[in-house]
């Protein structure tokens, strides 16, 4: 099993390319279920989660063809996906794929809404929390669908197809946003998804789907509607920039000192974050083609936050929020509302000489003179991150086992931090 060493101390400065985002590039190809035709999408990250669901759509009869570099493209832009299903030759997602990404179970949609039927398993994913699927499937039936459970799989069957309702969530929620949206484009009538979320991530996927020829009206607010289209079409598209990984990239700059251009970043992504950052300390120049991060010697402050949907402070940067606060001035008060289980990271800092105290949801990070290397363990994808940029700005060596989380979701890491004068490697068991 991977490792990854870091020796701490060291200053960053230099660029880091801006991967497409993970969030957008999953539903994106999932999408392609919805249509006979080819979608072709650009910028996808080369991440082990992508990789994964490209052999789960495979499954289903897609065919993925990976295209070669375009002239004048960089060694850094993403690859481009088509993505091509003129058949379903099977509407079942097994155990064994499904429990290893819960993004995987978002083809429970596109899959009844195209063949009337789907056969998928309960979902599986990082261990931070419940996370139900009531909405998922609540969703379903209220478009027509019968639903039932049996040994751990959802069947659904719609043999007239579906057909468009009133869908108002019981709570925020990207994938039940992504489920609705899915089963609606292909559903007969008007389908109107109340308390959608807001997430860039789902105006992306929203916005390629009209490109396919949905009817959509009010991306990118909480009220959707949906007209219904017999079929969709072939269509190009380009992922949008991960504002996760823009976001701890700054976060490593802001913990380590030194100054980096993150290159291909947007601010209107994550302003409640970089805002944030700001408050901190830190200095923020949002430029045409990315963002500049700096911090120049001066001290870090502490904060009040907690998660929100979009667009208040994501979830995805609150363990490396915490991380950074670790070093700060005075004491941070970081609230968890999306999830009950994301603090599994801070056991692990306070190997490295962090102060945590966690009350509830809610933990409170009293900043130390400095951190210290240790063996640590990552236990999900951001609590990873976190620990990767703890050790940057921890003296001597910090050694992170079970890094296999990072790889799904942070593209060559070693690299492009690597690049930028960080003193990391990845060591091979």
């Amino acid at each position: 099993m991977d490792r990854i060493r870091i020796v701490g101390g060291e200053r960053l400065n230099g660029t880091i390319p801006i991967s497409g985002a993970k969030n957008a590039a999953l539903p994106l190809m999932i999408a392609s279920l919805l249509t006979r035709e080819t979608l072709t999408l650009n910028n996808i990250p080369r991440l082990a989660d992508v990789t994964l669901l490209a052999r789960i759509l495979g499954n289903h009869g897609i065919d993925v063809t990976i295209a070669g570099k375009k002239a004048g493209q960089r060694t850094s832009d993403g690859q481009t996906f088509r993505l091509t299903a003129p058949d379903i030759v099977d509407t079942t997602a097994p155990y064994e794929m499904v429990a290893r990404m819960r993004a995987s179970f978002w083809v429970l949609a596109p899959l009844v809404a195209r063949c009337g039927r789907a056969k998928v398993s309960l979902p599986g994913g990082c261990a931070i929390g419940t996370r139900p699927v009531d909405m998922h499937l609540t969703t379903l039936e209220a478009l027509g669908a019968e639903i039932e459970l049996e040994g751990g799989y959802v069947i659904a069957r719609a043999p007239r197809g579906l057909t468009g309702n009133r869908i108002a969530l019981s709570k925020v929620s990207v994938g039940a946003t992504h489920n609705a949206l899915m089963a609606a484009v292909l559903a007969r009538g008007e389908t109107v998804i109340e308390n959608a979320a807001r997430e860039p991530e789902v105006a992306d996927v929203a916005n390629c789907l009209v490109k396919m020829g949905a009817r959509i009206e009010g991306i990118g607010s909480a009220t959707l509607w949906v007209q219904g289209r017999e079929t969709l079409h072939s269509a190009e598209h380009t992922v949008l920039p991960d504002r996760i990984e823009t976001g701890t990239y700054a976060m490593a700059v802001a913990m380590t000192g030194g100054e980096v251009f993150l290159d291909g970043a947007r601010g209107d992504l994550l302003q409640d974050a970089l805002q944030l950052l700001r408050s901190t300390g830190v200095e923020i120049e949002e430029k045409p083609t990315g963002i500049k991060v700096a911090r120049n010697g001066g001290g870090l402050s502490a904060v009040s936050v907690e998660t929100q949907p979009f667009p208040g402070f994501p979830t995805d940067l609150q363990a490396q929020l915490i991380a950074l606060m670790c070093i700060a001035n005075g004491t941070s008060t970081v609230r968890e509302t999306i999830f009950e289980n994301r603090f599994m990271h801070v056991q692990e800092l306070a190997r490295l000489g962090a102060r945590i105290d966690l009350k509830g949801d809610t933990a409170l990070v009293t900043g130390v003179s400095g951190l210290r290397g240790a063996q640590v363990m990552a236990t999900d994808l951001r609590a990873s991150v976190s620990l990767i940029i703890a050790g940057l700005a921890a003296q001597g060596e910090t050694m992170i086992g079970r890094v296999y989380h990072l790889d799904r979701g942070f593209e060559r890491i070693e690299e492009k931090l690597g690049k930028c004068g960080a003193r990391i490697e990845r060591l091979s068991s």
